[in-house]
């Protein structure tokens, strides 16, 4: 269904380059960001009061960090989405293996779908500073922890947007060490996170219709109603913010990627909030590097850039970023960051997304509850 070497290809072929830098210079870049990795962690645990100790007390260190070029970030993510659409995959091969001349027409869309999704991963390429891959697969170049796992930095990256916010450069790569390392830390310290999130993916995924005339029919009404048209009948309807995967999504979806949106609103927003708690300690020139950092993420880099980010839907990401962080900052202020800690605690103790919208719900529903009070 997918020709995944081809995506890769086609993925390495159309990403822009990075910033030019000596080979001394990259050499230099990447052992400082390994650096700024490992002091992360005391940082963050210090901060959070979150670790995952061993029966010896101590911390385990099996996830990997990877310094990566845009190509090695391409190659990860591929292999991140092989593991995650697999179940997804597998059910819509045995429909197709129904279907009288399916082997040729999967063939062929096998080969438009790694073409597409290539040319959406060298648009992401050169966007992305770091990522906790969740779901990663090991392999003998892209390594990951037992049970899954890895931090990845993208460093040219990194250098690009340093250069083009004018910053300082060592304390602008701690920061984003620190906000990687807090996504680290969320899911060695939770054990049961990585398996809540992969089955709301999965329930998701299941969801899916693999009718093609179903999915068609979807895809001409999201393409319409992003064109500025409505589908007959739908006059009265507002579809206005909505991203091409919002548009294509069933009812039962649309609840699941509710409760998936707050929890990535929680993460993301959390380590926002950290990597600025952390800052003033370590980074002297974290309140320059926010307020520069956050004017680039407002603004995008262009008009084609801005139409690109509503259409997949990544306006949504920024978003999750600031309502996030809006949340995690109202509930420490008034809890701490020990009663803060108390949203780890299971699947039920997690912010909706009213919650995450109006902080002061979750502090009712979850401290009065368990402080016995009516």
């Amino acid at each position: 269904m997918v020709d995944w070497n081809l995506a890769v290809a086609t993925a390495t072929r159309f990403v822009r380059p990075g910033p030019e830098v000596s080979r001394d210079e990259a050499r230099a870049i990447v052992a400082e960001l390994r650096r700024h990795a490992k002091s992360s962690e005391a940082h963050v645990r210090a901060f959070t009061r979150m670790a995952q100790s061993d029966e010896t007390g101590d911390v385990p260190h099996d996830t990997p960090v990877l310094v990566v070029d845009r190509p090695g970030w391409i190659k990860a993510n591929v292999a991140g989405f092989r593991a995650v659409l697999k179940p997804l995959l597998a059910k819509m091969e045995d429909r197709r293996s129904a279907v009288p001349g399916g082997a040729v027409l999967g063939a062929v869309g096998g080969k438009v779908t790694g073409v597409e999704l290539g040319m959406l991963l060298s648009f992401l390429a050169s966007r992305v500073l770091g990522q906790y891959e969740t779901f990663a697969p090991a392999s003998r170049d892209l390594p990951a922890a037992a049970q899954g796992g890895r931090l990845l930095l993208v460093a040219p990256n990194i250098v690009h947007v340093e250069r083009e916010l004018e910053v300082e450069p060592h304390d602008f790569r701690l920061w984003v060490c620190l906000h990687e390392e807090t996504h680290r830390t969320q899911f060695t310290a939770v054990p049961w996170l990585r398996d809540h999130i992969e089955g709301e993916i999965q329930a998701f995924l299941g969801e899916t219709d693999i009718d093609p005339g179903a999915l068609l029919e979807r895809l001409r009404e999201a393409a319409q109603s992003l064109a500025g048209a409505k589908p007959e009948g739908e006059e009265g309807e507002d579809d206005g913010g909505r991203s091409l995967v919002d548009l294509v999504q069933t009812p039962a979806q649309r609840e699941i990627l509710g409760r998936l949106t707050a929890v990535m609103s929680l993460l993301e927003g959390h380590a926002d909030f950290v990597m600025d708690g952390v800052g003033p300690e370590v980074v002297p020139s974290v309140a320059e590097i926010r307020e520069k950092f956050q004017r680039r993420r407002a603004s995008g880099a262009g008009r084609l850039d801005q139409a690109l980010r509503r259409l997949l839907g990544l306006d949504a990401k920024l978003r999750q970023y600031r309502d996030g962080e809006r949340f995690v900052s109202a509930v420490v202020d008034e809890v701490g960051m020990d009663g803060f800690n108390r949203v780890w605690t299971s699947p039920n103790t997690l912010p909706t997304k009213q919650e995450i919208a109006k902080p002061a719900d979750w502090i009712a529903r979850v401290h009065r509850k368990a402080d016995g009070a009516p």
